[in-house]
């Protein structure tokens, strides 16, 4: 069983806070395809990072799914996908196999 965790921005890089809409339309989307979805919404999460002596820090929100397997070319183009809906250069997708206890 893996557990995939996916960080979403509340702004865009220009610090506009997204909508309702981005954020539900994952959630059917994931709940469609997976059948439950954990959404950690209620404090924003604070992401900090530098690249190239210049630090950023953004807040997010955690999405996470819980799946027997892992379809990478569905989760790379679904990751490209949410890049163009939240407009990022980035979105991190991450996956952890769990044992359910």
């Amino acid at each position: 069983m893996h557990i995939v965790e996916i960080l979403l921005p509340l702004c865009d890089n220009e610090g506009h806070r997204f909508g309702h809409a981005p954020y539900e339309q994952v959630r059917e989307e994931l709940v469609a395809r997976f059948g439950g979805l954990t959404a950690f919404t209620r404090s924003p999460a604070e992401g900090l990072w530098e690249d190239e002596g210049e630090r950023s820090r953004d807040q997010i929100v955690i999405f996470e799914v819980m799946s027997d397997g892992i379809d990478r070319n569905w989760w790379e183009k679904y990751r490209a996908e949410l890049e163009i809906l939240f407009r990022q250069e980035r979105i991190i997708v991450r996956a952890h196999e769990v044992e359910i206890i």
